[in-house]
């Protein structure tokens, strides 16, 4: 009785990881999101003028071009990352370190 248990266990959850890992295909592929939450921010979010400062921190502006108002923080490598902001689009928000240097910037 125990055996049988554990086998329907055993393949329960190889049918739920086979479906996880894309074992199962579906006829239609669902949309893909703008950007999970926590996440890396999408390619409307312009950060290229953020940079890393010669003696540590990070500067720079986050433009949103995404046609909606988005939150945004910038991840920093050995700091504490920025605090979360809404960016209304077409405008941009100035974020500023001490210390680190930039990983990433996230919606949040």
């Amino acid at each position: 009785m125990l055996t049988t248990k554990r086998n329907a266990i055993i393949g329960s959850a190889a049918i739920v990881l086979a479906g996880v890992l894309g074992g199962a295909a579906s006829a239609q592929a669902a949309p893909a999101p703008v950007a999970a939450a926590g996440g890396t921010a999408p390619a409307c979010i312009d950060r290229s003028d953020v940079t890393n400062n010669p003696d540590g921190g990070i500067a720079g502006y986050v433009y949103n071009n995404c046609g909606k108002t988005m939150r945004v923080k910038v991840v920093v490598h050995s700091w504490r990352d920025t605090s979360c902001q809404s960016i209304p689009n077409k405008q941009s928000r100035y974020f500023h370190t001490v210390g680190g240097r930039y990983d990433r910037t996230a919606v949040c």
